[in-house]
């Protein structure tokens, strides 16, 4: 796993937190910025993966 992959997957799983957090609580804006980090979080995971993929690709 790359740097990209862990971050992605972190941010994720704290945006999960933070989106539940936000819906127990009726916090709109808590609950959102979750859901936006969640959302980063994927796309760095993603990011990650495919650089991994084309560096076993290289080889």
């Amino acid at each position: 796993m790359n740097e990209s992959q862990v971050k992605g997957r972190a941010n994720e799983a704290k945006g999960k937190i933070k989106e539940t957090t936000g819906k127990v609580t009726g916090n709109k804006t808590t609950e959102y910025k979750g859901k936006a980090e969640k959302h980063a979080g994927k796309a760095e995971a993603k990011y990650g993966d495919m650089k991994s993929d084309a560096k076993k690709d290289k080889k």
